[in-house]
């Protein structure tokens, strides 16, 4: 494939994956266990889940790595297996997809708080960025996926610490925001285009939303993040807000309402599209036909 920051430049749409956590519980995985734990224990089970998004026509394929930072591992006694279980999502991936999609690094928060809100200093929460995204590199990702942030000056430390191990590898970094009265925050109060800035200068090559919100919120947020940069944007909505039925999480979006919102997101210059909680291998199929049309009018 084309270097995936070419490809953006010349204002082509990438279509992503979507969700990896409701397709792991499906194939087992354990309410409070963690879901890291997979990579070392079941990655036919992972390498599946990729086949199914790569015949949904993703183009971007995640890895199972969101929690693999030591911090956020600490919590399950695994940080002292964060190399293996990085490195593993990464093979996993790799043997679905090959060289016909690009496979990204998934980074989430570290699951700590930040001086003065909580205990963890900067320097902790960096070397552990550090620590993954190096394992990461070195097996060999295509991009880094700095996702689902809420704290604008972590995602800044995860931004960093990718562009300074492996500077040729693209960033994109995504944060997470809630709809109020008056418009739209992180839990912290960053708003969309502060995100936006805050990203583009820590390095990001390309910044956006995902979690949170549904697709139609989602059009909102990239508007707002659009005004600010004119640098590529992503978006990957959940399904809706999930409801409570008969004891399970029930996401009410159908693909076809998810992609019946894709013209839009273009509109608002998203070029990276793709889905977060509750979408499915269907949701993106649908994503991908409808980038299709859009691209057979242009």
């Amino acid at each position: 494939m084309r270097p995936l920051l070419e490809r953006l430049a010349a204002g082509e749409v990438v279509v992503s994956d979507g969700a990896l956590g409701t397709m792991l519980m499906e194939r087992g995985l354990q309410p409070g266990a963690c879901p890291e734990r997979f990579n070392l224990d079941h990655p036919a089970a992972l390498e599946a889940i990729a086949r199914l998004y790569l015949e949904a026509g993703a183009e971007i394929v995640q890895t199972n790595t969101f929690g693999g930072s030591p911090l956020k591992l600490a919590q399950y006694g695994l940080d002292d297996r964060a190399e293996e279980i990085n490195a593993a999502a990464v093979a996993a991936v790799r043997r679905a997809v090959g060289d016909r999609a690009y496979v990204s690094a998934s980074i989430g928060p570290s699951g700590r708080l930040l001086q003065p809100y909580g205990d963890a200093t900067p320097d902790q929460v960096g070397a552990s960025f550090e620590r993954q995204l190096r394992a990461l590199a070195h097996a060999g990702v295509d991009l880094f996926c700095i996702e689902t942030m809420t704290d604008l000056a972590e995602a800044q430390l995860a931004v960093r610490a990718a562009k300074a191990l492996a500077p040729a590898t693209p960033v994109l970094a995504s944060m997470t925001f809630d709809h109020t009265p008056r418009g739209f925050f992180t839990i912290m109060g960053t708003t969309p285009a502060q995100a936006a800035a805050g990203l583009l200068a820590a390095g990001a090559d390309a910044v956006g939303s995902n979690c949170g919100n549904g697709v139609e919120r989602m059009v909102e947020i990239a508007r707002a993040m659009r005004a600010a940069t004119a640098r590529p944007l992503l978006i990957q909505a959940n399904a809706g807000l999930p409801l409570l039925q008969g004891g399970a999480a029930v996401y009410p979006e159908t693909p076809e309402f998810m992609a019946g919102q894709v013209a839009a997101l273009l509109d608002a210059g998203v070029q990276i599209v793709g889905g977060c909680c509750g979408t499915t291998p269907a949701h993106i199929a649908a994503i991908r036909a409808a980038v299709d049309r859009r691209a057979r009018r242009v």
